[in-house]
């Protein structure tokens, strides 16, 4: 076979591998959409769950969970950002560099359940902060930590030296180079880092289970230091416990698609945002 048949016959496999992909996630989403379409109501939305969690609302557990995305997102972007430019842009590359680097692709490989036991061990026990939003916070942004400042570094990677020398021609100090003329460049990839951790911190549930999560607390929080529910753990609650599956299962499933639109729409939040600062960048 020639070289020109060979490629065609690999770009006809890797397209039919690209649609298998995309229509195994229309799968799991029509499939979702099926059963928990029903379940969606404004009562559903805004209410309190009720009879054993038959029946119902989510509310305490929507607003828990978006208490836990901003709470872990205040703590991780900045220490991870500013981590990803001390290390791409001063520490150099010694061993020393490398190491630390090292471990953190290895801290990103840790289990999530891991992070819960530590979480609970340092924030719940020694530091007294009790099952809490904090601690649940606390221990979100560690466990996303790593992806943070792993995708900061590539991004930051990304710009060529050419604009660092440029800046620093022009008589800007290195602090200024990065400010106004690397960070800028590279906050669009940037960005993409941070819908990753926000989609990973939306859906686990062993971390917060052992630091914030209540089997059943129909009330909403009045402060960092208030207990919560939150959907990935209602979800795996309802599906799995109580005397009656099958009533709480459409509720199942309705909660979990609340929780996909909830990452879908930060998500697109954060896309639009990318597409803005790309823009803007260009522009200038």
């Amino acid at each position: 076979m020639t070289a020109k048949t060979n490629q065609k016959i690999a770009f006809c496999v890797f397209r039919i591998l690209g649609m298998l992909v995309v229509g195994l996630l229309f799968w799991i989403l029509g499939f979702i959409i099926y059963n928990g379409i029903g379940v969606i109501s404004w009562e559903f939305l805004t209410g309190y769950p009720t009879a054993g969690m038959t029946s119902g609302g989510i509310l305490p557990a929507i607003v828990g969970t978006l208490c836990l995305i901003a709470g872990s997102s205040i703590i991780a972007f900045p220490l991870g950002i500013l981590s990803a430019i001390y290390s791409s842009e001063y520490a150099g590359n010694g061993k020393m560099v490398q190491f630390i680097r090292v471990m953190t692709n290895n801290l990103g490989g840790v289990p999530s359940i891991i992070f819960g036991l530590f979480g609970m061990a340092l924030f719940v026990n020694t530091l007294g902060f009790g099952d809490s939003i904090i601690a649940g916070s606390l221990t979100l942004g560690l466990l996303t930590l790593p992806l943070i400042i792993r995708t900061t570094e590539e991004a930051l990677k990304a710009i060529p030296d050419s604009f660092r020398t440029a800046g620093l021609a022009l008589g800007a100090t290195k602090l200024q180079t990065i400010n106004r003329v690397v960070l800028p460049m590279a906050f669009p990839n940037i960005i993409t880092g941070l819908i990753l951790s926000i989609g990973r911190v939306s859906g686990e549930t062993a971390p917060i289970l052992f630091t914030v999560a209540a089997y059943f607390l129909p009330k909403l929080p009045t402060g960092i230091f208030d207990q919560v529910m939150a959907l990935p753990y209602h979800l795996y609650v309802i599906a799995t416990s109580g005397t009656d599956l099958e009533a709480s299962r459409p509720m199942a499933y309705g909660t979990a698609l609340v929780l996909i639109i909830i990452v879908l729409l930060m998500n697109l939040l954060a896309t639009a945002l990318r597409r803005w600062f790309s823009k803007k960048v260009k522009t200038h």
